[in-house]
């Protein structure tokens, strides 16, 4: 074997880390060819080559699966879940031509430490025992013991099928594990598999900075992006009040929004991060002394067993309370200035938005016009989603001075099996085992709080209203969105139980060898066994 000891892993892990694979760049596919030769070069695989295979996207990347069938036929199966994409490296300045060579980068962190916040140069002198890197731990550890594992499973006898999954894309839309839901799906029905659980290997996550403790994940959290498309009133500088500016609208809008902490949810001892903006621009495409009279903002907000309707109707509360201060705020700079206005801002969701445009233009010139912005689109699915909700506002004009709620894309269903039978005893036994073994204690939450895959494999109680609610409310939906792909049914039980690293995301990211290289892998490699004996 070639993937076990220390050595090897992290061997096998520099290997990983060092393919460009930034989200929709070309090291995605490169690096899931590589896995895809590295296994064929198995005997294992080279007697079962159908075994080994890769599922294309409508963009051409590549997912890829490897089953390895116990000696004694069964159906039970689990999934060895692990994304492959990273974030990309312009943050790491001017070494980023490091960003993925961990060795030289580490080294380079060693010489000159004065350049490390505090918190990662005392990991840094303490030890040996961190590995910089982007995308070390999130996630190709992960998929380092996951090949790990799955050569474990070809030279031991486990009483279970092991089918690695490796999907792109995870850091973006998701399409990988979207397009996955298909492929687990087919393969079922025509390996007959039962998939018992789906172990994924994500990071644990530090609740705060100086955060010891170790977690183990039952669920992952879900995530709605919610768009706010503010039409204002052009006016030129000189007469600034005669129009009302996109971008006061859309600042009231993110002083109610950004880090409000009544829009986090509390479940038990788990809360959810506050919404924060990701994206916040007017629309003017050139500078001119005319006032912007568009602009969005999109916002993540984490979800754990609150429905998409009751966010949709915290939202629209948010926008009373905003329309509101607005209006305030320009009558009484307007009375300041010795002037008279009153705007009345209308409140829309994109559904109301679809009606009132139907109502003025009918529904086949509305329908038409979205064609031909399909035919024609040139944008992501963010700017894309913006641009349908724009050419409805524009139909609508007369409604103006106006603020619309939408949800973009990607969406990420909440999903948690604390009350999975399998996986609470499963999450007993490894909290067990690294307490015993490695006098570590660990606590088990309900969801992982870093967003995974998880959630388009898990099982979600509002899965129904949600999905009725985003296609009402989210223009890109149906044939040409992501949405689709959720009407395939899957639901397998699921468990994270993954690295110790800090930083995902940041030009700090690192690995902790010890835990995640040494330990782990019996760790994980007893869970993997203990599940098929109780399933």
């Amino acid at each position: 074997m070639k993937w076990q000891t220390r050595e090897e892993l992290r061997s096998l892990l520099i290997n990983l880390v060092g393919f460009d694979s930034i989200t929709g760049h070309k090291g995605e596919v490169h690096l899931i060819e590589y896995v895809e030769q590295e296994l064929k070069a198995l005997n294992y695989f080279k007697e079962n080559p159908e075994l080994v295979q890769t599922d294309l996207l409508d963009d051409g990347r590549k997912l890829l699966t490897a089953l390895v069938k116990a000696q004694k036929p069964t159906k039970k199966t689990i999934i060895l879940l692990s994304h492959i994409d990273v974030v990309g490296i312009d943050d790491y300045g001017s070494f980023k031509d490091l960003a993925f060579n961990p060795d030289e980068l580490t080294q380079h962190f060693r010489t000159y430490h004065e350049e490390l916040p505090n918190d990662a140069k005392i990991d840094l002198q303490s030890s040996e025992e961190w590995l910089f890197g982007r995308g070390i731990m999130d996630m190709k550890a992960g998929s380092t013991l996951h090949l790990s594992m799955l050569e474990r499973a070809i030279n031991e006898q486990w009483d279970g099928n092991i089918l690695l999954l490796l999907v792109p894309d995870e850091e973006v839309n998701s399409a990988g594990m979207l397009k996955a839901r298909e492929t687990l799906n087919w393969l079922k029905q025509t390996e007959d598999l039962e998939y018992i659980l789906c172990i994924n290997s994500e990071p644990m996550f530090r609740q705060f900075l100086q955060d010891q403790q170790k977690y183990l994940y039952t669920g992952s959290l879900g995530k709605a992006l919610p768009g706010f498309f503010c039409y204002g009133k052009e006016s030129h500088v000189g007469e600034p009040f005669n129009g009302l500016n996109a971008n006061l609208m859309l600042s009231y809008l993110n002083i109610n929004l950004e880090l409000n902490h009544s829009l986090s949810e509390r479940v038990g001892e788990e809360v959810t991060p506050p919404p924060i903006s990701l994206m916040n621009r007017d629309l003017k495409e050139h500078y001119s002394v005319q006032t912007p009279l568009t602009a969005v903002s999109m916002y993540n907000v984490l979800l754990m067993r609150q429905a998409i309707p009751t966010l949709t109707k915290q939202l629209m509360d948010v926008m009373k309370r905003t329309k509101v201060q607005v209006e305030t705020h320009v009558k009484q700079q307007a009375e300041a200035n010795g002037y008279q206005v009153n705007f009345d801002i209308k409140l829309l969701d994109y559904h109301t938005l679809y009606e009132e445009a139907v109502k003025r233009h009918g529904k086949e010139l509305v329908n038409k016009r979205r064609e031909e912005l399909l035919k024609s689109r040139v944008h992501g699915d963010r700017d894309f989603n913006t641009l349908l909700v724009q050419d409805l506002a524009f139909l609508c004009k007369d409604l103006a001075p106006m603020m619309i709620l939408f949800y973009s894309p990607p969406y990420y269903p909440a999903v948690s099996s604390e009350h999975n039978l399998l996986v609470s005893k499963v999450a007993n036994r490894v909290s067990q085992v690294l307490k015993d073994q490695y006098s570590y204690e660990v606590k088990t939450l309900n969801y992982f709080n870093g967003i995974s895959d998880l959630s388009y494999i898990g099982y979600d109680s509002n899965k129904e209203s949600n999905l009725k609610e985003l296609y009402r409310q989210m223009p890109l939906n149906e044939k040409e969105g992501l949405l689709k792909y959720l009407e395939e049914d899957i639901d397998v039980p699921s468990i994270n139980i993954g690295p110790v690293g800090k930083d995902p995301h940041q030009w700090t990211e690192r690995l902790n060898i010890d835990y995640s290289l040494e330990q782990l892998p019996n760790v994980l490699a007893d869970a993997i066994k203990f599940s098929f004996k109780k399933a």
